[in-house]
């Protein structure tokens, strides 16, 4: 059973946490600002600037950090200030039953892949797919449509993804319903074998991922594959690759022949060029919330993942 969190309004509290890498301290302030100019009160984790190594402090500090927010009442949403690396560390120490009771609107991206995962599933509680403060939006101008999307949870808002946003290319013809789930290829593929194992059976599973070479994009869509997570899929999403491209190995298969080699042949509805994932503009999804697919017109459509 799905919980959509409660939207937010001028006047309520944003919690800021970095469950993951820590972020740039100058960006992050910009971000705050930006929230603050909104009407939002916003509130940072007590670790937020702490660094132990590529960790935003030791992992029972990002922990606390996390419980905090959740238990307490006055933050009605939960913000990462940065992905990198660090989420997959404190998954299987989380309260969850600490999130189900108190459901609210959680925002991240990249790294912060696992915790949607995790949280989706052990909660059911749908989270949200977007731009974080210590790097994307504190960067001091905000692309208008990435914008646009950051407010569906201040009004909450069906999604209607079309060709006017980006061009879409369409891999397998179909029409294909369920919740969206996934996020970046590299923390999915962590998921396999642990307690937090991405299900995709009867989903729409969403891809995107950042300056992977193809070869690598290859190894992990391989296994995946081999998981069984596209045969489970109704269908396929695949986002921005940003600066997915050969390096180290200069003779590559380009992304198009690798997903059709790897995801076509479970045959399921499969779209890629969305506009989500790194890169500008960043149109932001509930994870969890159900959505249709249809490669005939090329659209999108998924419910708003909250409520008023």
């Amino acid at each position: 059973m799905t919980t959509l969190p409660k939207s937010i309004r001028p006047g309520d509290t944003i919690g800021v946490i970095a469950p993951a890498s820590p972020p740039n301290k100058e960006k992050t302030k910009i971000a705050i600002n930006y929230f603050e100019q909104l009407g939002f009160n916003v509130v940072t984790g007590n670790h937020i600037y702490t660094k132990s190594a590529y960790l935003a402090g030791d992992d029972n500090k990002r922990l606390e950090d996390l419980h905090m927010m959740f238990a307490n009442e006055n933050i009605d949403a939960v913000y990462c200030a940065c992905g990198g690396y660090g989420t997959a560390r404190i998954a299987d120490f989380i309260d969850y039953e600490l999130i189900r009771r108190n459901p609210k609107v959680f925002w991240g991206y990249s790294d912060i892949t696992f915790l949607h995962t995790a949280i989706f599933q052990k909660t059911g509680l749908i989270t949200f797919h977007g731009p974080m403060l210590g790097s994307d939006l504190g960067e001091g101008s905000i692309d208008p449509l990435t914008e646009n999307y950051l407010k569906q949870v201040i009004e909450p808002t069906d999604i209607h993804y079309t060709e006017q946003i980006s061009p879409l290319q369409v891999h397998v013809e179909g029409k294909a319903s369920g919740p969206v789930v996934g996020g970046n290829l590299s923390l999915l593929v962590s998921t396999l074998g642990t307690p937090f194992e991405i299900d995709t059976k009867g989903k729409l599973l969403f891809i995107e991922e950042i300056e992977e070479e193809p070869y690598r994009i290859d190894r992990m869509l391989n296994q995946l594959r081999m998981a069984g997570k596209f045969q489970d899929a109704a269908g396929v999403l695949l986002g921005d690759f940003n600066n997915c491209v050969p390096g180290k190995r200069k003779e590559s298969f380009t992304l198009e022949q690798i997903f059709e080699q790897l995801i076509v042949p479970a045959g399921k509805p499969t779209m890629s060029g969305f506009s989500i994932g790194h890169c500008v503009p960043h149109i932001s999804i509930p994870i969890g919330s159900q959505a249709v697919l249809s490669t005939y017109n090329k659209t999108l459509d998924i419910k708003a993942g909250c409520k008023k």
